[in-house]
């Protein structure tokens, strides 16, 4: 199978229709992104997936659609606005400033940079004179903290306005409905509250792509339990992770646990799940043990009362917060490199196909005229039937072969044709994406094969 490279993802993200370059015509905006027609409907399998394996097909998991902009006490509260900051350094030489946890790990890849101090991550740097990436010196300034909140203004005028943020994740908007949810549900402990939403961080060293960007979308799961089944159900969820993501097609070989040295200010015990990229390990999953951290702070912060009343034990207690994170963005490309291939098909041919999952194909089913002037009255009448059951396109632009490689290359698993039998016996051609067999079906027939063959 070939491996495709960054530069060659990002050709063929823009040429089929999947990703484009954010702002484009106006010279691009560095590192932002925009989801073209098969982007989208690939952003939306997946997060349909997610709403399935963790919402739908779950005891006691509700999903919320909080806003972006909170009040800004919540930010204090967390702890964002005085810790949530990155480690910044500045090459004295050509001015280009770095994350130093980032120079350090590029450098020496088996060195856990995020288990260092400031102070250590700068001696490093300078007694391995580790180069500046953009100019190849090593004359950098001290290492400063860099908060990574966007701040904006709310307000008429500039003097009677006040700061809020965007939010840099979505966890709080579960936190701070974790009441209501727990009322209007009648929510008995343990349970769940997810969320699919945008989140943004003013990111210093974006880059590889939609791997890393100042707007990325999130699709989050917080587990409410009690203190002592926290570390169980810690487990079970790095583990569900790892079943979500085989449901999605990445297999479990190319995924690998990365247990953190260094914890952050909320947690107990954190794990991420890393894929194999192209550029090595990338985070695409990050699970947390936050412990009572958040609940107990918006309730010192609010003077509300957070506790959890235990029916049977008489108890009152603030639950415990298992957290899963899932970078939606991250994923999608997890899933292209993972699907993206190229086969030879004989001495001298060879086809570009997507072999990705068919519950995540952006179009499920390609209608084809076998001769466009003969049969493309019958072909439309096919694809308006069949588009009222799934995604469908029509294309009947050059000959047969090439319409079967357009929709191989973009992952379309079956083809339809449209022949003279379609029009003699009634009965259509259905070709599959990835053994290329064909086989013959009544029209009549034909919704209801395809939705048994799609799982629909």
């Amino acid at each position: 199978m070939k491996q495709f490279s960054m530069e060659q993802m990002v050709s063929y993200c823009n040429q089929y229709g999947f990703i484009f370059q954010g702002s484009e015509i106006y010279g691009g905006l560095a590192n932002t992104w925009d989801y073209g027609p098969l982007g989208s409907r690939l952003k939306n399998n997946i997060k349909d997936a997610w709403r399935y394996y963790f919402i739908q097909n779950r005891n006691n998991s509700y999903e919320l659609d909080s806003d972006i902009l909170m009040n800004p006490k919540i930010w204090d509260a967390s702890g964002h606005l005085s810790s949530f900051t990155d480690p910044l350094l500045d090459c004295k030489n050509c001015k280009a400033r770095h994350r130093a946890d980032n120079l350090i790990q590029n450098y020496e890849e088996t060195v856990i940079a995020d288990a260092m101090t400031q102070q250590e991550m700068l001696h490093f740097i300078k007694e391995n004179k580790i180069p500046c990436p953009t100019c190849g010196a090593s004359n950098y300034t001290d290492i400063r903290q860099f908060n990574l909140m966007f701040a904006t203004k709310r307000g008429v005028t500039e003097d009677s306005s006040s700061t809020i943020y965007l939010r840099p994740e979505n966890a709080q908007g579960e936190y701070v409905n974790y009441l209501n949810v727990m009322r209007s549900m009648r929510a008995k402990l343990p349970f769940s509250i997810g969320q699919i939403g945008k989140a943004f961080r003013n990111e210093i060293t974006p880059g590889n792509f939609t791997f890393r960007t100042i707007e990325f979308e999130q699709m989050e799961f917080q587990s409410f339990c009690k203190k002592g089944s926290d570390e169980e159900l810690y487990d079970y969820y790095k583990d569900y992770g790892i079943s979500f993501f085989e449901y999605l097609g990445i297999p479990r070989d190319h995924l690998r646990y990365h247990d953190h040295e260094k914890l952050a200010h909320y947690a107990k015990a954190a794990c991420d799940i890393e894929y194999s990229f192209p550029f090595g390990w990338g985070e695409i999953n990050g699970t947390h043990n936050r412990t009572d951290f958040d609940l107990s702070r918006h309730q010192e912060y609010t003077k509300t009362n957070m506790e959890y009343f235990e029916e049977a034990t008489k108890e009152r207690f603030i639950p415990y917060i298992i957290e899963s994170t899932y970078g939606l963005d991250r994923i999608v490309l997890a899933v292209l490199f993972e699907s993206l291939t190229e086969e030879m098909l004989n001495e001298k041919d060879t086809r570009l196909v997507l072999k990705i999952s068919k519950n995540l194909a952006p179009i499920k089913v390609n209608v084809l005229p076998l001769i466009k002037n003969r049969h493309n009255e019958k072909a439309k009448e096919v694809y308006q039937t069949l588009r009222k059951h799934m995604m469908v396109s029509y294309d009947e632009a050059g000959t047969i072969g090439k319409r079967y490689r357009r929709g191989d290359a973009i992952g379309t698993p079956y083809a339809i044709t449209i022949d003279d039998q379609t029009l003699e016996k009634g009965v259509v051609t259905i070709r599959d994406r990835d053994s290329m067999e064909q086989s013959i079906v009544k029209i009549d027939l034909l919704v209801d094969e395809l939705r048994k063959n799609l799982n629909i």
